[in-house]
């Protein structure tokens, strides 16, 4: 067997982080608590749900103002590019982001070196659209020396062009940040997925490219959320078991994250990046903020 090229333990770690102002400073307790025990674990990828220091149902604008901050200058990102600079490992986590009188909901990327990059979610859920902004930095992917890193948050998962212009860019692991919630019924399969599970093998699968999706659980000003975290190989399937509903988890999984770059031919005739009609559409979906890289 070859050695792996870039030998990475992916951790998602599923929580119950809530709203409010008086649980801020316990959400950054327990993620760092969490990422604490994924490191010890042996993780040097950690990825934590969306909006993991803030909770989500903000009750109103003004409250969603209340919870947010600066990147990278507020205490959250502060905080965790501290744990990553001492533990010397990736972290992917999501916050409320304040640019002037703009709020986004925001993915950031930190290393062992400090800040590495955001993501401002582009697909708008529901009621954020009263408070956030939706994202305009496009859909970044970060080359850092484990490998080329993407993020997405939540809704973007069913806009399938989101995991394609990711991919197309040579993104070798897309982390996906969480707060899948409970919609009506039927909500799980016979196998326990949720179709959020199912949504990230799909991309997983036809982009050749590792998702690692960190979702989130319990209750919240009445809305209920679903967890299902997963990691999902460049094959689609879970690498391991799919997280449950209710729990408080963390998932790990062991790869060679740059395997992704190698065309996956089935047979003979086969290879999805090759095979891709550029002649009826371009090879990045018209997507031009950044350029795709070699895979």
């Amino acid at each position: 067997m070859n050695e792996p090229t870039s030998p990475v333990r992916v951790a998602v770690v599923q929580f119950d982080p809530q709203v409010g102002m008086e649980n801020r400073e316990n959400n950054l307790r327990r993620s760092l608590e969490l990422a604490l025990e994924a490191v010890n674990g042996g993780a040097n990828l950690i990825v934590l749900p969306e909006l993991s220091s803030t909770g989500y149902f903000f009750s109103n604008r003004q409250d969603a103002f209340e919870h947010s901050e600066s990147v990278p200058g507020g205490s959250s990102v502060q905080s965790w590019m501290d744990f990553a600079h001492q533990h010397q490992v990736y972290l992917v986590a999501g916050l409320t982001e304040r640019d002037g009188m703009r709020l986004f909901n925001t993915g950031v990327l930190v290393g062992p070196d400090g800040f590495i990059g955001k993501y401002r979610k582009a697909h708008l859920w529901n009621l954020e659209k009263l408070w956030f902004t939706p994202g305009d930095l496009g859909f970044p992917v970060f080359d850092t020396p484990i490998g080329r890193i993407g993020l997405l948050i939540c809704w973007d998962i069913w806009f399938p062009e989101v995991p394609r212009i990711l991919s197309q860019q040579g993104a070798d692991i897309i982390c996906s940040l969480n707060n899948w919630v409970w919609t009506p019924p039927p909500l799980f399969d016979d196998a326990g997925k949720c179709m959020a599970s199912y949504l990230t093998m799909t991309a997983a699968h036809v982009n050749n490219v590792f998702i690692a999706a960190a979702s989130r659980i319990g209750e919240e000003r009445g809305a209920r959320y679903l967890g299902c975290s997963l990691i999902a190989g460049t094959n689609g399937w879970p690498i391991g078991a799919v997280a449950s509903a209710d729990k408080q988890e963390i998932l790990f999984a062991d790869v060679d994250l740059t395997s992704s770059r190698s065309a996956p031919i089935w047979n003979n005739l086969n290879d999805l990046h090759r095979d891709r009609r550029a002649d009826l559409y371009d090879q990045m979906l018209g997507y031009t903020q950044h350029p795709s890289l070699p895979r």
